[in-house]
């Protein structure tokens, strides 16, 4: 999956991606095939990681004294 592929992506879909590698590596595969896989399914964790990060950005605010808070 190339990065564009990837960025195209939901958060959803990316991980519905990596519950699909993961099914694919508990196959009886050939060994190159689960190490690309097992890069595919790295990659496509730390998109999802990334994207959690942001929307936790997105859901801090600055409260009246400058301080971040949990958006409520």
């Amino acid at each position: 999956m190339t990065q564009e592929e990837m960025e195209a992506l939901t958060l959803e879909q990316a991980l519905d991606n990596v519950d699909t590698t993961l099914e694919k590596l508990a196959e009886d595969i050939p060994l190159e095939q689960s190490f690309a896989l097992y890069k595919e399914g790295m990659e496509l964790l730390k998109y999802c990681d990334e994207k959690l990060k942001k929307v936790e950005q997105q859901v801090m605010v600055l409260n009246e004294e400058g301080e971040l808070n949990e958006f409520q």
